[in-house]
């Protein structure tokens, strides 16, 4: 059966500007752009607080599924970016632990050297199901 595709947007203004969409639904699978930590006007979250920095990003990838009608149990894959994956990586897997609780998706983790804002510490980036 094929449906068709769909998107979400969380209205920000740089989404226009650089032609992105937050998600993107085509037969069933929900593809979601990198998440990171801004407000719904498009201003960064949580600049020098990892925490903050995680916990608005995990927000904003919620919003982007409830936008597609599912939830995080819908998450089949995560792909996290991390620019100090030695100081943070700990604190990362118990936020996402904690976000998860028992739904266990393929996941990556990647150290990267930088993100779209120098003090963007995290980004994160999914595959879930509609169905």
């Amino acid at each position: 059966m094929t449906t068709k595709a769909t998107t979400y947007d969380h209205g920000v203004p740089w989404e226009e500007e650089f032609g992105v969409t937050q998600g993107y639904r085509a037969n069933g699978i929900i593809y979601i752009s990198g998440q990171f930590s801004h407000d719904m006007q498009g201003g960064f979250v949580g600049e020098g607080d990892f925490e903050a920095q995680v916990r608005q990003t995990l927000e904003n990838l919620d919003r982007v599924l409830a936008g597609f009608g599912v939830t995080r149990s819908s998450l089949a894959e995560v792909v996290v970016y991390l620019t100090n994956p030695r100081e943070h990586f700990e604190r990362c897997v118990a936020l996402y632990k904690e976000y998860l609780g028992g739904h266990r998706p393929a996941a990556t983790l990647v150290g990267v050297s930088g993100l779209a804002f120098p003090h963007q510490w995290i980004e994160i980036r999914a595959v879930a199901h509609s169905g």
